[in-house]
């Protein structure tokens, strides 16, 4: 039930039963990102433009590509003109590959032991759940001002589509901060590493694997730039130093391959390594990349091989700073319900506020239930407890934030 007009607006209620219902719903339904061609996020999508009807909040359905749909909802405080606050998470999760290796049903959604157990229980159905009906929460609580955007988004955990046509769209041109509900473990995430996908691509000269002197095997090629990158790695280290959060640049090798079809008495001519880079706020992506691309091809020429370089993806390291209003709403919020600040950290990898970052100009914070370090490992759960207190949080950290409005800092988004 509403506050009357003009009533003091109450404190938040969050139906946290309701939260975990739907985090388990939505944990039920094989939102897989690589599940094949189109319908990936329909069904959570589907669930939740129902729930947003019931709620009366007005709601946009895009199709970034085929079916995998956006879902946008903004929510009118009612209390006046204000700032805009978005909440954002996405609906697609990673394979949870070999079915076997799982003590539960990977789309069960069993709760045992004070845990939902399924894949994306923490990444990131259960911060979807308690965005919502943090927001819904707040909303019954009594007018507000300014308006809160809900952003469900799909293809995270691929190219980050969804991101990338909502950043160009003109509702995010308002918006005025960005809480990402990703699972951080009760940390307050100001900074994000960067990522570099890179692909090497070889090629040698194929051969008799009796016969290695007429060959220039791109999998000797591929063994010495392994070798290589851990070389760039440590000056990649030693040239752009180590973030008190977001820790040091890693140069990882990914794939090694070569051989297609696979034939254990041929030397194949091509070969392919795959490489993925994670960088911290100041690293200079260009030149990095010069360096991967350099070391790799005297690598490979030293066994007669070439190299074609593909940045497959470049995503910026993003950092906000911890006086910017959105990151003290959400300490606000997080203090109302532990009654202690939260620890500050980093997002190991990037998220979908990195591309909101980088291509809208959004000052973005990451903070969600789960723990920061389950995300798509077999058994993946959330503590049940937690997705009731996000919500709360969430509701907190929204009012705090509408009604202190957004300033100028040196600690916008950079």
């Amino acid at each position: 039930m509403r506050s009357s007009p003009g009533a003091p607006p109450r404190d938040p209620v969050v139906d946290a039963e309701a939260a975990v219902r739907l985090t388990r719903d939505l944990v039920r339904l094989r939102t897989v990102s690589d599940a094949g061609d189109g319908g990936v996020e329909e069904p959570a999508v589907g669930l939740l433009a129902e729930l947003f009807t019931e709620f009366g909040w007005e709601y946009e359905v895009t199709e970034v590509a085929p079916g995998r749909p956006n879902l946008v909802a903004v929510v009118e405080g009612g209390g006046g003109d204000g700032p805009t606050l978005m909440f954002e998470g996405h609906t697609d999760v990673v394979t949870e590959g070999r079915v076997e290796d799982w003590s539960v049903d990977p789309y069960g959604g069993e709760i045992r032991d004070g845990r939902l157990w399924g894949r994306g229980s923490a990444d990131m159905k259960s911060g979807l759940a308690a965005m919502i009906h943090g927001v819904r929460g707040l909303q019954l609580a009594g007018p507000f001002p300014g308006r809160i955007v809900l952003g469900v988004l799909c293809d995270e955990e691929g190219m980050m589509l969804g991101a990338k046509a909502f950043a160009a769209s003109s509702l995010a041109a308002g918006v005025d901060g960005v809480v990402v509900c990703e699972p951080e473990g009760y940390e307050v995430c100001t900074s994000a590493r960067g990522g570099i996908r890179l692909r090497l691509d070889l090629t040698g000269v194929m051969a008799h694997g009796a016969m290695p002197q007429e060959a220039r095997s791109p999998l000797v090629a591929g063994a010495r730039i392994v070798e290589a990158l851990a070389e760039v790695e440590g000056w990649a280290v030693r040239r752009f130093g180590t973030h008190p959060h977001a820790g040091a640049v890693t140069v990882t090798p990914t794939v090694l391959h070569a051989g297609d079809p696979e034939q254990l008495n041929v030397i194949p001519a091509h070969g392919m390594v795959g490489v993925d880079v994670r960088t911290v706020p100041g690293t200079d992506h260009a030149e990095l990349i010069a360096r991967v691309r350099k070391a790799a091809a005297d690598a490979a020429g030293t066994a007669g091989v070439t190299v074609a370089t593909t940045v497959v993806d470049d995503r910026p390291a993003i950092e906000i700073g911890e006086d910017h209003p959105v990151v003290a709403a959400l300490v606000a919020g997080h203090r109302a319900e532990h009654g202690s600040a939260p620890a500050f950290g980093a997002v190991p990898g990037t998220t979908d506020g990195t591309i909101l970052t980088r291509d809208a100009g959004l000052p973005t914070v990451v903070y969600g239930p789960g723990g920061k370090w389950i995300a798509h490992q077999k058994d993946e759960y959330v503590e049940v407890a937690e997705i009731g207190e996000y919500a709360r949080v969430y509701a907190a950290a929204a009012r705090h934030f509408l009604t202190a409005g957004p300033r100028e800092s040196e600690g916008a988004a950079r």
